[in-house]
């Protein structure tokens, strides 16, 4: 009948004709089904499947149950939405409560999940922000007065023992700095399949990041009578390191001024303006001339960690060259310059590295911050698409206000400047507040509430 219609609306009269033997053929189908299934009892197929064959019904209903979900935790569900409102809890922490349930049949029965509930949402409320609450002063106050208590080491060996990393007071004065290179950069560089459970290939790949110098490879010695150098390989290391003789004679080969010729087991180097001073100079080239690896790696150390395999960690970064090399787990792999994370992944990237890298500085010491106010600053860090300061050249150098500005830092700069460019000061935050003497526009300075007050009501008196 849906082919009828479609074929009224669409074309002319003889197809009208044409349609009308075709609403016979229906009658005859229940007849011939068994043996005519032609053109035409295309639309009773289905009906026919859906009566003899229920199983061929059973791909749509998997795609709706798309969680995976069994029939009991569909039931635990159903039973915890009757007890709270879709919009009273966040999915997360719904779904975290109902995997703890599922676990514990004890907790099944509908007081106990009224009562879970119950708890829960008097402390999601409690963990709420208040209306007009202060949540920039807060956040540095919660995070500000626990540093005092930090430890002023700058070097510590996190993790691995032969690599040291700046940690403490230090670490996090280069976080919310935005500092362009950190003092000591280093990567955690994880392996992907087979790479990450053969020490043979996990090793390929270490020779490929670290950076090998040829004074490292070889021996260089210089005739100072006839001002001649000569470099003498160390074939074992050559071959330890995953490269050839032919590799590092192509290498020494790119300085300028040079003539390369091959004696027995070293190579003859001859200068084109023999001098007792460009002798010295091509020395110290050859000694810090890159013969393989990344820029900026300096020391490759892999060890193998439970439940990982091998695992690759480097004294200094190069996120961007380390995440070509095959093998590396390109998901996986960190970095502690956080400028870097944010040129190679995004912005979002860096501020979630901000938040991690804060968080493990502080919690390794031993001090509990809320995450919530380490997100505050880096939200604020990342606001605009690029990684700012919280600092004169960054957050606090932008604020609008001219007494907040000159409250933080070059107090007399920021006032001149301001009174040159005629700036006003709405009085619109904290600190401007408290140095004019005036409640602060904030938290319960906030409410504005006028009220009108009547007569009071008085009681009769009972005779």
């Amino acid at each position: 009948m849906a082919k009828t219609t479609k074929a009224k609306s669409t074309k002319d009269k003889k197809d009208q004709q044409q349609t009308a033997p075709k609403k016979k053929q229906p009658q005859a189908a229940p007849k011939q089904t068994a043996k005519t299934t032609v053109k035409k009892p295309a639309s009773k197929k289905p009906k026919a499947t859906k009566k003899t064959s229920p199983l061929a019904q059973t791909p749509p209903p998997t795609k709706e149950a798309a969680p995976r979900e069994s029939p009991a935790l569909k039931k635990l569900r159903t039973a915890m939405q009757k007890a709270v409102q879709p919009d009273d809890l966040p999915p997360f922490v719904f779904d975290t409560i109902l995997q703890k349930i599922a676990q514990d049949s004890s907790l099944q029965s509908a007081a106990a999940i009224a009562k879970i509930i119950g708890r829960a949402l008097v402390e999601y409320h409690k963990n709420q922000i208040d209306p007009s609450e202060a949540c920039g002063i807060v956040g540095a106050q919660s995070i500000g007065e626990p540093g005092t208590q930090m430890t002023m080491r700058t070097f510590h060996y996190a993790g691995v023992a032969e690599i040291n990393v700046t940690l403490g007071l230090p670490r996090l004065i280069e976080i919310v700095d935005a500092r362009s290179i950190p003092s000591t950069p280093m990567m955690n560089i994880y392996l992907r399949d087979e790479y990450r459970l053969n020490p043979n290939l996990a090793k390929k790949v270490a020779n490929q990041i670290e950076i090998t110098h040829l004074n490292d490879v070889a021996d260089i010695e210089a005739d100072l009578t006839n001002l001649i150098l000569f470099i003498k390989p160390d074939k074992k290391t050559i071959h330890d390191k995953g490269f050839t003789v032919d590799d590092l004679m192509d290498a020494v080969k790119k300085i300028r001024g040079i003539n390369v010729a091959t004696e027995k087991d070293k190579f003859k180097l001859t200068l084109d303006e023999p001098s007792y001073k460009n002798l010295l100079e091509v020395n110290e080239t050859l000694k810090n001339l890159k013969v393989k690896g990344i820029d900026g790696i300096k020391r490759i150390i892999i060890r193998k960690e439970p439940g990982e395999g091998y695992v690759i960690y480097s004294e200094g970064s190069n996120l961007e060259k380390v995440l070509e090399i095959e093998g590396v787990d390109q998901y996986r792999t960190t970095t502690n310059d956080i400028q870097a994370v944010g040129r190679v992944l995004g912005i979002e990237a860096a501020r979630n590295m901000i938040i991690q890298e804060a968080d493990n500085t502080l919690s390794e010491q031993g001090l509990n911050v809320d995450i919530r106010h380490i997100m505050l600053v880096s939200d604020i860090m990342t606001t605009d698409g690029t990684i700012k300061a919280i600092g004169r050249h960054g957050v606090s150098g932008e604020k609008s206000s001219v007494l907040s500005r000159a409250a933080f830092e070059i107090t007399v700069n920021h006032l001149l400047d301001a009174s040159r460019r005629g700036e006003k000061d709405n009085l619109g935050g904290v600190a401007e507040n408290i140095i004019v003497g005036q409640p602060v526009n904030l938290g319960t300075g906030a409410v504005e509430l006028l009220m009108k007050r009547t007569k009071p009501l008085t009681k009769k008196k009972e005779n």
